[in-house]
């Protein structure tokens, strides 16, 4: 059956776009209201849902099929830092009424790369037709070691705090999004402008590093609103404070070129949000053995400060604290 302009409706939009993502047996080829996840012997189900919206998280004039993996990969950012891996996932489509096929073959598309590269299959999922802006909203379910999710409670003085890979690049690609000429003022070169534009654009979620996180880490989350705000957040839910060395978070050659030459963009990075990557609580003790595994799994971690009594978010420099204004991005 088809609606208007040609375009299937619902039953046929699922059939067409949607079921040949469904390659799990528990996806019943998308012909049920259920999917099922069969159980994993001596591993937890980790669940976790993300909604991405136009105008806010991504550009309407991005392309489709990115638009399809940042939708999935902030999912699997969450995963990672619980230490599970993926096991399938929900998509639920909200599409404005002036919708194309072509548009959704590309988003489609987008997801199926992403299904291979990392390993899962569709589920299930909802579309439904809106009057404002594009949605996608992508629940994700993985497995982690029975037990050994990390949770952002765990945390305790004493602490070393780490951070995988770099920080800013996303938030400083944004603004060369919204500002082009940042690029002539920031001294950057053609390709840390694209490092930048491209972090913002496609996330790089961090699942190799999650077997390492389920084994070590006494907290963490994924870096999605700041590093600051969630360091903060983290802090709060385990009832102590911290301290950011600033000279030690890790930054990219472009974000470092930025910040050299404009101190806002120092600010910017640390506050900023759309990093994905994972921040965690380390023993001390644990700390050398974690940094040597992460290297073995091909992930840069940091160590970037100390949880302490007390309450609360310091970032310092040389022992003197460093003024950053908002702490992370918040939508309300």
């Amino acid at each position: 059956m088809t609606g208007r302009r040609g375009r299937p409706d619902e039953a046929g939009l699922i059939a067409r776009f949607f079921r040949p993502l469904a390659t799990a047996p528990g996806a019943a080829l998308l012909l049920d209201d259920a999917a099922t996840i069969p159980p994993a012997f001596g591993k937890d189900l980790v669940v976790t849902v993300d909604a991405i919206v136009a105008g806010v998280h991504f550009f309407p004039d991005d392309p489709p099929d990115a638009i399809a993996r940042k939708a999935l990969r902030v999912n699997l950012s969450d995963l990672a830092a619980k230490g599970a891996q993926p096991a399938g996932y929900l998509v639920t489509l909200a599409l404005p009424d002036d919708w194309e096929t072509d548009w959704l073959e590309g988003f489609v598309e987008g997801l199926a790369i992403d299904q291979e590269e990392f390993g899962l299959s569709l589920l299930g999922g909802d579309t439904v037709r809106t009057p404002g802006p594009l949605m996608v909203s992508i629940t994700a379910f993985g497995h982690a070691p029975e037990g050994q999710a990390p949770r952002r409670t765990g945390a305790a003085p004493g602490q070393r705090l780490y951070v995988s890979g770099t920080i800013g690049d996303a938030a400083l690609g944004l603004k060369l999004r919204l500002d082009e000429r940042l690029a002539a003022l920031w001294d950057l070169r053609r390709a840390e402008k694209e490092t930048l534009l491209d972090r913002y654009l496609l996330p790089e979620p961090r699942l190799a590093l999650a077997g390492v996180v389920a084994t070590y880490a006494t907290a963490s989350m994924d870096v999605s609103d700041g590093l600051v705000g969630d360091l903060g957040k983290l802090a709060a839910a385990s009832k102590v404070g911290a301290v950011i060395d600033a000279g030690r978070v890790p930054l990219s050659a472009a974000a470092f070129r930025a910040t050299r030459v404009d101190p806002a963009a120092f600010a910017t990075a640390l506050t900023g949000g759309d990093d994905y990557e994972i921040l965690v609580a380390i023993e001390p003790e644990d700390a050398e053995a974690f940094e040597s595994e992460a290297a073995a799994a091909g992930v840069r971690v940091t160590d970037i400060g100390v949880l302490i009594e007390g309450e609360g978010v310091g970032v310092e420099r040389h022992g003197r604290p460093v003024m950053l204004g908002d702490e992370s991005f918040s939508h309300f």
